[in-house]
C-alpha cells in the first residue's frame, strides 16, 4: 500500500442539543473529542507513530518499518457556516465541499515518513457536524479503521470499552472483467458470488505465503481503470451504530482518495439489512445505465 492514497471515511451527524452539550464534560465539542480521541490513541499507539525508511546498501533496496515514537496525530477544527446537513445528504452527486473535510488528500502512503499516521478534521455546519478521518493505509485496513472509529465512539460516549478487533477476514477486494455486464446481470451477479466464495481462509493463507515469496507492491489506478470494476470497503461494519454521544450519524462519506471511474464503495446502511453505495463513474457511464432498461428493472426490484 505504499503507492496508494491514505484511506478516508467520515461520519455526519446532527449538532448536539444545547442539552447534550452541556453534559460534555470538557464544555465544548471539540474539546471532547479532542480529549476522547487522545484517550482512543493510548490505545491505537501506533496510529501516533511514523513510517521510518531505511536504505539496504547491500541489495540497494528500501525497507519501511513502524516507530512507534508518539509522535502525534493531527486534528483540525473546521467550520462551514453556509453549508446543512441537506445540502450534504440530498444531492444525488456529492458536492465538491465534502472533499475538504478530509485533510491529506492526494498523499501517499509512503510519506507517512514526515506526514502524520492519523489526521482527523471536525467541520462544524449550520446545523451538523462532519468528522472525517484520514489514516495511513500501511497501517490500518478496513478492519481496524472502523474498530478505532468505534472506540473512539465509545470512548466519546464515556461507556465501557471492548477492546477485542471486528472478526472475519482483514480486507477483502474482488476484481471483475466489466464484459461480463455484456452477458446479462445473471450472468455477472454468478460470477462475483463465486469468487467471493472463493475466499476461504486457506486461500487467503496461501496468497499471503506467495505475497512474501513475491511480494506486489499496489499502485495508484489512474482516472480510468481499462473498463474494470471494483468493489471496495466492509458491508459487515455497523457504521451508522457509531454513536458518538449525541446520536447515530445520518450519513457516511468518503474522501477523493483512492477514486476512479469504475470504484464501487458498499457500506451497512442506515435501516437494518440495507446497504449504502458509494459510486464512482464517468458521466456517459452513468447516462448508459439510466438508458439500460434490464439494469434499472433489477434496480427496482
Amino acid at each position: 500500500m505504499l503507492l496508494v492514497d491514505f484511506s478516508q471515511k467520515g461520519l455526519l451527524s446532527h449538532k448536539p442539543t444545547p442539552s447534550q452539550e452541556n453534559e460534555l464534560k470538557e464544555g465544548s465539542v471539540i474539546d471532547h473529542l479532542k480529549t476522547s480521541l487522545s484517550s482512543t490513541l493510548e490505545i491505537f499507539y501506533p496510529l501516533a507513530g511514523t513510517l521510518v525508511k531505511v536504505e539496504n546498501e547491500e541489495d540497494k533496496t528500501s525497507s519501511f518499518f513502524l516507530d512507534c515514537n508518539s509522535n502525534g496525530a493531527q486534528f483540525v477544527h473546521a467550520v462551514a457556516d453556509d453549508i446543512s446537513v441537506a445540502d450534504i445528504i440530498e444531492p444525488t452527486y456529492v458536492p465538491d465541499i465534502v472533499y475538504s473535510f478530509f485533510l491529506m488528500n492526494g498523499v501517499l502512503n509512503y510519506k507517512g515518513i514526515f506526514k502524520p499516521l492519523l489526521a482527523v478534521q471536525v467541520t462544524e455546519l449550520v446545523d451538523g457536524i462532519f468528522i472525517a478521518c484520514t489514516m495511513n493505509h500501511c497501517v490500518v485496513d478496513g478492519t481496524s479503521f472502523w474498530h478505532f472509529f468505534i472506540t473512539w465512539s465509545e470512548f466519546s460516549r464515556d461507556n465501557n470499552i471492548d477492546l477485542l478487533p471486528q472478526s472475519g477476514p482483514i480486507f477483502q477486494r474482488y476484481f471483475f472483467d466489466g464484459n461480463l455486464l455484456e452477458q446479462g446481470l445473471g450472468r455477472a451477479t454468478l460470477q462475483i458470488n463465486k469468487v467471493v466464495a472463493s475466499q476461504t481462509t486457506e486461500e487467503e493463507r496461501k496468497n499471503v505465503e506467495h505475497w512474501v515469496k513475491a511480494p506486489k507492491i499496489y499502485k495508484r489506478l489512474g482516472l480510468t481503470s481499462n473498463n474494470k470494476f471494483i468493489t471496495v470497503s466492509l458491508p459487515r461494519f455497523n457504521v451508522y451504530g457509531n454513536d458518538i454521544g449525541w446520536g447515530r450519524p445520518i450519513a457516511v462519506r468518503t474522501g477523493p482518495s483512492n477514486k476512479f471511474d469504475g470504484s464501487l464503495i458498499v457500506f451497512s446502511g442506515a435501516e437494518e439489512g440495507s446497504m449504502d453505495f458509494e459510486s464512482c463513474l464517468l458521466p456517459e457511464t452513468l447516462q448508459a445505465m439510466l438508458e439500460d432498461a434490464e439494469f434499472m428493472d433489477a434496480l427496482a426490484s
